[in-house]
C-alpha cells in the first residue's frame, strides 16, 4: 500500500544509529545511504521495493525538521519479544517513552504494543498482533 515512509530528522548520524538499534528487533535492516549522507533508509532484508522502506533524512528545503502533530509511524513486530527489545533499544539510544510494551486489548485480543519518540521527537510505534505468552503486564491505556 505504501512506497515509503520519510521523517525529518536533525543529524542523520545519530538518527540512523537509534534507528538500526530500534528497528534490528523487527528484522528491519539499514538497505539504503545515500552517497552524500543526507538520507538512511531501512526494509526487511528479503523484501522487495514494493514492500515498502523506511527512510529518514535532512529536509531538502533547509528548514530544521519538525515531528507532525498527530504523525507516527508503526512497524509491525514479530512477536512481544520484539516489542519489548524495540521500546527498551530507543530508550537506551536517546528516545523517549509514549507508552510502555504491553497489552492493548482495545485494539484487538492480541495486540501488544508500545509506543516511543525518536532524538528528533518524531513518533513511533512498534506492534504484534499474533498470540504471545500470557502477559503478567495490565493493558495500557492510551496516552493522552
Amino acid at each position: 500500500m505504501f512506497s515509503h515512509v520519510t521523517v525529518g530528522v536533525r543529524d542523520v548520524g545519530r538518527a540512523a544509529t537509534f534507528y538500526d538499534a530500534v528497528l534490528a528487533p523487527l528484522g528491519i535492516v539499514r538497505s539504503w545511504t545515500a552517497e552524500d549522507g543526507r538520507f538512511v533508509g531501512w526494509r526487511k532484508p528479503d523484501g522487495q521495493e514494493e514492500d515498502g522502506t523506511f527512510f529518514i533524512g535532512s529536509p531538502f528545503d533547509g528548514q530544521p525538521p519538525a515531528p507532525g502533530n498527530g504523525w507516527m509511524c508503526a512497524f509491525a513486530a514479530p512477536s512481544h519479544a520484539a516489542v519489548q527489545a524495540a521500546h527498551d533499544a530507543a530508550m537506551s539510544h536517546g528516545g523517549t517513552d509514549e507508552g510502555a510494551p504491553g497489552p492493548r486489548p482495545q485494539y484487538g485480543p492480541h495486540y501488544f504494543g508500545a509506543y516511543m519518540r525518536d532524538p528528533d521527537g518524531n513518533k513511533l510505534h512498534v506492534v504484534c498482533r499474533v498470540p504471545g505468552p500470557p502477559s503478567s503486564l495490565p493493558p495500557v491505556p492510551e496516552p493522552a
